[in-house]
């Protein structure tokens, strides 16, 4: 069976042209890969995590204080049963919280980027939380670099169209599985709304990408690796060069099922006024520009928050 390669992001400095290679194929081929030698301090990643799972280990009173209602889940609690999967029927089966870019009040982006909630209950949610998201915005810059070059683009073209995205970090739960008739997976067939999300220590199986056979392959990391997968805007902006590739949450068989499964996505998202347009490097007479209408990355957004209910 075929498997979603792991490349050492290490090799970009010491071999770049086989790293690009190499890292262009996997996209091309999976929308998905793999990435090892990153430079994230497990210890981060550890507290981090022991610090979300202290936050959904309250009682549900408490939680729902930090759930802005109207707010479309852009910051804060979300609770079970809200966010849905495009043309599903059922809700997922997980409950989330979002960290968001730290930015100046008075900011142009304040408009569309509200403030953080820290829980108070939690202290160490603030601090390794949001070190777990700069390290994440560090790392998916350096993975667009070695995108940008692979289709013939300077190495720091996406630079100054990501300094100031509307990116988000997202730790979920996904509780025990108690029922024998749960109607749906843990997370719905879906594709990322975003350029790239990358998934730091996932602590169970079940994360599944659909390959162009139409199979459903199992995606397992070992070690430190981080899987790093294309969103719709990239694909979108690349002309599928880079496909953004339908995955979901597999409710895990036996016991597996009864145990809980907590995840964290970090959602790299262009500048809000970034103008997703149609790269030219793209597009040639095989290949027409299948988006001849350009939209803003935050026009974009809302149209897909919608989609999956959040607003």
């Amino acid at each position: 069976m075929k498997q979603v390669p792991t490349l050492d992001m290490r090799r970009y400095d010491s071999d770049r042209a086989g790293f690009v290679a190499e890292i262009g194929a996997a996209y091309r081929e999976f929308g998905f890969c793999c990435i090892s030698g990153h430079g994230i301090d497990a210890a981060l990643v550890a507290r981090a995590y022991a610090a979300f799972r202290c936050f959904f280990a309250l009682p549900a009173a408490v939680k729902m204080k930090y759930h802005v209602r109207g707010g479309g889940g852009a910051r804060g609690y979300t609770p079970f049963g809200v966010e849905t999967a495009k043309d599903s029927q059922y809700p997922d089966l997980k409950e989330f919280w979002h960290i968001g870019r730290e930015i100046a009040r008075d900011s142009r982006d304040a408009e569309v980027m509200p403030p953080n909630l820290w829980p108070a209950e939690v202290p160490g949610l603030h601090a390794d939380g949001y070190a777990l998201y700069q390290a994440l915005d560090d790392l998916g810059a350096r993975v667009l670099r070695a995108l940008a070059l692979h289709i013939d683009l300077p190495e720091h073209w996406f630079d100054d169209k990501i300094d100031h995205g509307n990116s988000i970090l997202r730790p979920i739960h996904y509780p025990p599985i108690t029922s024998p008739d749960v109607p749906n997976v843990r997370a719905g067939a879906h594709e990322d709304i975003n350029f790239i999300t990358l998934l730091v220590g996932a602590s169970a199986a079940g994360l599944e990408v659909f390959t162009r056979e139409g199979q459903w392959l199992p995606i397992t990391t070992h070690g430190d690796a981080i899987v790093v997968n294309i969103g719709d805007m990239l694909q979108r902006l690349s002309n599928h060069v880079y496909p953004s590739t339908t995955h979901r949450v597999v409710n895990p068989a036996g016991a597996g099922a009864r145990e809980p499964r907590y995840s964290v996505p970090f959602f790299l998202h262009p500048n809000s006024d970034f103008l997703i347009e149609v790269l030219p490097n793209c597009i040639d007479a095989g290949h027409p520009s299948r988006y001849p209408q350009p939209i803003t990355a935050h026009g974009y957004l809302q149209e897909r928050l919608r989609e999956i209910r959040l607003v």
